[in-house]
C-alpha cells in the first residue's frame, strides 16, 4: 500500500502522460521510433512522462499513442503515428489535439466495449512492478493469502459463476474444487497460453500488456487448490510475450510475492515458464501434459481427466489466460460484482481478436450477452471497401460459419450452443464476398491435417481424405477421364460421412471438431459447393484451378507485357501479333489479366 501511494504521488505531479503502444503488432508497424521520437521531442523541464504500454486494441491503426492529461477523464488517442509526428504531438500538450491523427475515443470501437480483463492493457507499463501495484495490483492475492482460507477462495470462485474462456465454458470453481479435494502430495496449476488458432492473438496481447495480473491469478489458483508449483505453458515463437512474463516473474520473486513463505503466510510457490514445441495439438490439455513431461505432444484417452491424474500423474488445474485474468478481480470485488456483468449463466466479459475484412481489427472485450451483430456493425464498423457481408467465422480452425440469419445470437455459452456455434477461444474472422467459402474450408482442413498428431486413425486419415476431396473440387481434373462431375459430387457427399465418423471416433477435440468448418459451410453455402462441382465456377474468382485464361486475338496488340510477366512462360507469340496462352502450362494466377491494358485477356 505504501509503494502504491508513492507511485500515485509521483504520477499526480505530472501534467501529461504519453502512452505509446509497444505491443508486438504496433512494434511491427514502427512503434519503437515513435517512442524515441516522443522522448526526444519533449521540452526541458516538462512535467510529462513517455511510457511504453501494452496493446490498446485497435491493431489495424497502429502505431497508437494516447495522451492522458491531468484533470481529463479520457485520453486523446492518435492513430497511424510515425516518428515524424512526434514534434506535433509534443507541441500539442496542453493545447489543441493534432486532429489529422486523432482517433475519437467515443467511436463505437471503444465506447461499446467493457474492459475488465483488458483494463490495464494500454494504460500501465507492463514491465513495471510498481506501476501494477499503483492500480491495485496484487491486492486480490494478498487478501486471499492473508484473510481467507483455501476453502473460502473456492467458495468465492464457485459463487462467481466464472466459466472457462478456452471454449468449453466449464465452471472454474468446480474444476478447482475437484482438484482441491484430491489427496496428493503434489498438485499443479498450469496456465495454457498456447493459442494456436489462425488469427488468434488475445493471450499474446494480455501477456504483453498485463503480465503481473496473470501471475497474481496463478498464485491465487495455486493457493486455493493447495499447489506449490505453477507453470505457464507459452506458445512457441512468442518471444516478446516470454520476455515480458519472465521479467514480471523475476520482479515478483525479488519482492517476495512468490517463493518461500509468500507474504509471511506460510505458503510456498514457484512459477516457471515452459515453451510448447510448436504444435497446434499441444493446446489440448492431455497433449500439453505429455509435452511438459518430455514426451511427444499427443492426446490421451479421457477419463482420467487432468483434475484427477494430470502432470506426473498428479491432480492438475489447467486454465487458459483469459479465464485466470478474471480471478484477481473476483477476489477484490466479490462474486456478486462479477455476476452483475454479462448474463445469468455466462457472467463476465469475452475477449475476441477481430481479423478479416472488417473496417476495424484488433483485440476487443465485450460484455457477455452482446450480440454478434453489435460487434460486427458497431465495434468492427461493418465491412471495408463497400463489399457485401458473407459470414463470420468463430472458433478458429474448428469453428463454424455464422451468416446474417444468426447475427442476433448473443455472446453466451448456452445461447451459442443452441445455435450450433462453439464459442471457441476468441477468434472472430470477418468474411466478405471476395472470399470463397470452399477455398476457406480447404485452407482450414489443410491446417488441421498438418497439425494432426496422427495418433488416431479417424483424424489422421479423415483429415487427409477430406483435404483430397476439397482440393479436387477447387481445381480442374488432370485429364478428361478423371475428376468427373459425378465423382466430385460423390466426393462431397462422402465428406459428410467422414465428418460424422471423425466426430464420433476421434481421440481428442482436434479431430472431433476438425469437420466443423465443412459441415457449417455446406449447411449455409451449399450453392457455392454446387457451383464449384457442376459449373466449375468460383463466384469470388479465388480458386485459380478453376479459371481458364484466353486471349482475344481481336484485341491483342502483341505488346508482350503479359508474356514478360507470366511466371511459368505459358504465353507465346510474335511481337505486334496476337499472343496465345498454353492452357496445359497455365497455373491460373491471373497476372496476365491484371497487366493487360487492352482488356484482351478473358477469364472463363
Amino acid at each position: 500500500a505504501d509503494m502504491a501511494e508513492q507511485v500515485r504521488a509521483l504520477d499526480a505531479d505530472l501534467e501529461h502522460e504519453v502512452r505509446v503502444c509497444m505491443a508486438a503488432s504496433c512494434q511491427s508497424s514502427g512503434a519503437a521510433p515513435v517512442f524515441e521520437g516522443l522522448k526526444g521531442a519533449l521540452p526541458e523541464g516538462h512535467r510529462c512522462k513517455v511510457k511504453g504500454v501494452g496493446c490498446m486494441g485497435l491493431c489495424s491503426a497502429g502505431p497508437l499513442v494516447a495522451v492522458q492529461s491531468k484533470g481529463t477523464a479520457e485520453p486523446v488517442v492518435y492513430r497511424d503515428v510515425v516518428a515524424e509526428d512526434a514534434p506535433d504531438i509534443a507541441a500539442s500538450l496542453g493545447g489543441a489535439p493534432v486532429e489529422r491523427l486523432r482517433q475519437p475515443t467515443d467511436a463505437p470501437f471503444f465506447a461499446r466495449q467493457q474492459k475488465i480483463v483488458l483494463e490495464n492493457c494500454g494504460v500501465i507499463d507492463p514491465e513495471s512492478f510498481k506501476g501494477y501495484i499503483a492500480v491495485g495490483g496484487y491486492s486480490g492475492m494478498v487478501k486471499a493469502l492473508t484473510e481467507m482460507t483455501p476453502a473460502e477462495v473456492l467458495r468465492e470462485m464457485t459463487a462467481s459463476g466464472l466459466r472457462g474462456r478456452g471454449g468449453g465454458g466449464y465452471p472454474t470453481g468446480l474444476k478447482w474444487s475437484t482438484v482441491a479435494k484430491m489427496p496428493a502430495d503434489q498438485k499443479y496449476v498450469i496456465c495454457n497460453a498456447d493459442e494456436g488458432d489462425p488469427g488468434a492473438f488475445m493471450d499474446r496481447s494480455i501477456l504483453e500488456g498485463d503480465p503481473h495480473r496473470l501471475i497474481e491469478a496463478m498464485t491465487i489458483a495455486a493457493y486455493a487448490i493447495g499447489s506449490s508449483n505453477a507453470i505457464l505453458y507459452l506458445k512457441a515463437r512468442s518471444e516478446h510475450a516470454r520476455v515480458r512474463i519472465q521479467k514480471a516473474i523475476d520482479q515478483v520473486r525479488d519482492y517476495g510475492l512468490i517463493g518461500h513463505n509468500v507474504y509471511s503466510s506460510g505458503y510456498n510457490l514457484d512459477i516457471s515458464v515452459r515453451m510448447e514445441p510448436g504444435a497446434f495439438v499441444c493446446g489440448e490439455e492431455t497433449a500439453l501434459i505429455n509435452s511438459l513431461e518430455g514426451k511427444r505432444g499427443m492426446p490421451q484417452l479421457k477419463p482420467p481427466y487432468p483434475t484427477t491424474s494430470g502432470l506426473s500423474g498428479k491432480p492438475t488445474v489447467i486454465n487458459n489466460v483469459e479465464t485466470l485474468m478474471n480471478v484477481p478481480l473476483i477476489m477484490q470485488n466479490g462474486p456478486e460484482w462479477f455476476r452483475s456483468i454479462g448474463t445469468e449463466k455466462s457472467p463476465g466479459t469475452k475477449i475476441f481478436s477481430i481479423t478479416g475484412r472488417g473496417r476495424m481489427s484488433g483485440v476487443v472485450e465485450v460484455e457477455m450477452g452482446t450480440t454478434l451483430k453489435t460487434i460486427l456493425d458497431e465495434i468492427v464498423d461493418g465491412i471495408k471497401d463497400g463489399k457485401e457481408f458473407k459470414a463470420i467465422q468463430i472458433g478458429g480452425a474448428s469453428g463454424a460459419f455464422i451468416t446474417s440469419e444468426d447475427l442476433d445470437t448473443p455472446v453466451d455459452f448456452d445461447a451459442m450452443k443452441r445455435q450450433g456455434i462453439g464459442m471457441g477461444s476468441g477468434g472472430f474472422v470477418v468474411i466478405d464476398e471476395t472470399s470463397c467459402i470452399v477455398d476457406l474450408v480447404r485452407y482450414y482442413m489443410e491446417f488441421i491435417r498438418k497439425e494432426s498428431c496422427g495418433k488416431c486413425i479417424p483424424c489422421r486419415e479423415g483429415t487427409g481424405r477430406m483435404l483430397e476431396i476439397l482440393e479436387s473440387v477447387i481445381k480442374k481434373p488432370a485429364n478428361e477421364d478423371s475428376g468427373t462431375t459425378l465423382e466430385r459430387f460423390k466426393g462431397v457427399m462422402q465428406l459428410e460421412t467422414i465428418a460424422s465418423v471423425m466426430k464420433d471416433a476421434s481421440l481428442c477435440g482436434l479431430g472431433q471438431n476438425a469437420p466443423n468448418p465443412f459441415v457449417s459451410a455446406l449447411k449455409n453455402f451449399r450453392e457455392e459447393f454446387e457451383e464449384h462441382i457442376f459449373d466449375r465456377k468460383c463466384r469470388a474468382n479465388v480458386c485459380r484451378g478453376l479459371r481458364t485464361f484466353l486471349i482475344d486475338v481481336e484485341k491483342c496488340t502483341g505488346c508482350t507485357v503479359c508474356a514478360g510477366k507470366c511466371p511459368v512462360n505459358a504465353i507465346y507469340g510474335t511481337r505486334l501479333q496476337p499472343y496465345f496462352i498454353v492452357e496445359d502450362k497455365c497455373i491460373g494466377c491471373g497476372i496476365c489479366y491484371d497487366v493487360c491494358k487492352f482488356s484482351a485477356v478473358i477469364v472463363k
